[in-house]
């Protein structure tokens, strides 16, 4: 069975647990196991290692599908999916380290480099607080970024791979949306990472080769990092906005306005549905198509260039974007009702807002290097 076929298969599962995640602001135990078994936290693992190892294009559609029926599990699927990913790139005595005992061990992350790095002695020493690990109560392993200062050279933003008793959570997961992720912070006290549990995020942009992909070589591990990570957290966006979408069509096709019109009737209602729709789709399409893309050059034995990058990111987020303004245009012209937290619309459109205030997933930063290239400008800004 496909993964997309998984996918909607214990898609009403998971919607039907949506409220319980919600309640205890961590996925239930019985929604991980729904993960687990339909291959979708492995599904970019190494074949040698029992993972999937599949097209990158079956793994967006399938974030797409649980999103849509329950957007923190499907948050949680598609940023958790991806480490198995960029584990593959490491070296292989980290990737021991993690599987050897189990392959099907997960590990969270946070990448935004809120806390401390230095360079020591056979590798580094890591401490200080990291915030939005999703899914790291289901975890042992946490992937942590941080900017190396100090020594030769200027400073370095690496991932630090941290094993269970190098870290602590620390339960601050108290949101409006994306409740069930239960992203809590990540606390270390001076921990010591060796150097093969870290990887430069230079290595990363400028397409370096990184030590796993001498044993782990198919294309899948030849794609650009911050492009995949950015795809993932899009797909979840879009499946997110879809599922918003069904609720409020559900909510409307019946809703009588003032007046006693029909709002299924009423053709600025229409309309407004027809365009968040081609929105939906286009952002879609567009994205599978830079999935396509970028998997085509990675065949070829190619990288993209820091524009093509650029450019990926962008026609990604910028359709997740307006992706997220239709659905808020739908929200705003719904029943007032929908300020009461048991509207079937209240949960789903906060789940939106809470996934859009990702970092990566804001567009100014983008739009201005891919416009600033295009013009020539001396001030375009870089993204890698």
């Amino acid at each position: 069975m496909s993964l997309l076929a998984e996918a909607q298969r214990i898609a009403p599962e998971l919607e039907a647990t949506r409220r319980d995640g919600d309640e205890l602001r961590r996925l239930p135990d019985a929604t991980w196991k729904l993960l687990q078994d339909c291959g979708i936290l492995r599904s970019l693992q190494p074949r040698r290692w029992g993972g999937g190892e599949v097209h990158i294009l079956e793994f967006l559609d399938a974030v797409i599908e649980l999103s849509r029926a329950n957007p923190s599990a499907g948050w949680v699927a598609s940023v958790l999916g991806v480490h198995p990913w960029q584990l593959a790139l490491f070296d292989e005595r980290a990737q021991e380290e993690m599987w050897g005992s189990d392959p099907a061990t997960a590990h969270s992350s946070s990448y935004m480099p809120t806390g401390k790095a230095e360079r020591v002695e056979d590798g580094y020493k890591v401490w200080g607080r990291w915030s939005f690990s999703s899914g790291c109560d289901h975890c042992r392993g946490v992937m942590l970024g941080a900017v190396v200062r100090g020594g030769e050279g200027p400073p370095e933003g690496r991932s630090f791979l941290l094993l269970p008793g190098e870290y602590k959570i620390e339960d601050t997961w108290f949101t409006a949306g994306l409740k069930s992720t239960g992203s809590n912070d990540i606390v270390v006290d001076d921990v010591i990472v060796p150097d093969h549990r870290s990887q430069s995020h230079t290595d990363y942009a400028v397409g370096a080769a990184l030590p796993g992909q001498a044993l782990n070589d198919a294309p899948l591990y030849r794609l650009p990092f911050t492009v995949v990570f950015n795809l993932a957290l899009v797909s979840s966006i879009l499946g997110s906005a879809k599922g918003f979408i069904d609720a409020w069509v559900a909510e409307t096709r019946d809703r009588v306005a003032i007046g006693g019109v029909r709002l299924a009737d009423d053709p600025l209602t229409q309309r407004r549905l027809a365009d968040a729709l081609w929105d939906l789709d286009a952002a879609t399409a567009v994205t599978r198509s830079v999935a396509q893309r970028m998997w085509d050059i990675a065949v070829a034995g190619g990288t993209p260039t820091m524009e093509e990058r650029g450019r990926m990111r962008w026609d990604m987020v910028r359709g997740a974007d307006r992706v997220a303004e239709a659905c808020a245009d739908l929200f705003r012209v719904a029943s007032g009702r929908t300020a009461f937290v048991d509207h079937p619309l209240h949960a789903r459109f906060q789940d939106l807002q809470a996934g859009m205030g990702h970092a990566f997933l804001v567009p100014d930063p983008l739009a201005k290097a891919v416009g600033g290239h295009l013009l020539g400008s001396e001030n375009k800004g870089m993204v890698p």
